[in-house]
């Protein structure tokens, strides 16, 4: 059958790195769209009156604003590891660059489990989780945490050794930063995310 001009399946329903793009229409948006990551998937935020033909113009425009949000806090051109096969790919060329190579998971992936912790790494079989609230956050936020579940799988404890390979990581007092200050805002009820409906690191426009 062919496909109708201005039909929902104009819209991409995948990123170039696989992720589901889901769209999100609100009452509460007038004029501004917003795209971020949620639970490895890209939503794309828009006012609910936007037309259809408005849709797929700013799902395209604001999934190459991800895109390129995402190249630029890596600084490497990578992509945000929006999924598990991202996630460990990207592991590997962390632990490349900052631990030699020595760090070898079996497997890395995001769970939704993980409530009280960022990250977690089981040296016995070489697991590596990490919690997706960490999908909203900095990249260089993210791969703080990364290394350090690598350095994990070679030093099970938080000695002088454990943390002279963390902070081959150049930006591991800033991201500790970080995270002690979400947990401080979170314990307190303090919002933490800028975006109108509450979804921080995104890309945000306004629409013409």
């Amino acid at each position: 059958m062919a496909r109708r001009p201005g039909s929902d399946a104009d819209v991409p329903h995948t990123t170039d790195d696989g992720a589901p793009v889901v769209v999100r229409r609100s009452a509460r948006r007038r004029r501004t769209v917003a795209a971020f990551w949620e639970d490895g998937s890209a939503v794309i935020a828009i006012p609910a009156s936007f037309t259809k033909s408005q849709e797929r113009e700013w799902v395209r425009r604001m999934l190459a604003k991800l895109k390129k949000q995402g190249e630029r806090q890596t600084g490497s051109g990578r992509r945000r590891p929006a999924t598990d096969q991202a996630l460990a790919k990207h592991a590997e060329h962390l632990s490349q660059t900052y631990l030699g190579g020595r760090a070898v998971p079996s497997s890395v992936r995001w769970v939704s489990n993980q409530n009280s912790r960022w990250g977690s790494a089981t040296p016995a079989d070489g697991t590596i989780r990490l919690s997706n609230k960490l999908q909203r956050m900095p990249q260089w936020v993210i791969d703080y945490v990364l290394v350090h579940e690598l350095a994990h799988l070679l030093v099970a404890g938080h000695n002088a050794q454990f943390w002279k390979l963390v902070e081959a990581y150049p930006e591991t007092q800033r991201a500790k930063a970080f995270l002690e200050g979400v947990a401080f805002a979170t314990s307190r009820g303090i919002p933490t995310e800028p975006d109108p409906e509450g979804h921080g690191d995104s890309a945000a426009d306004i629409a013409d």
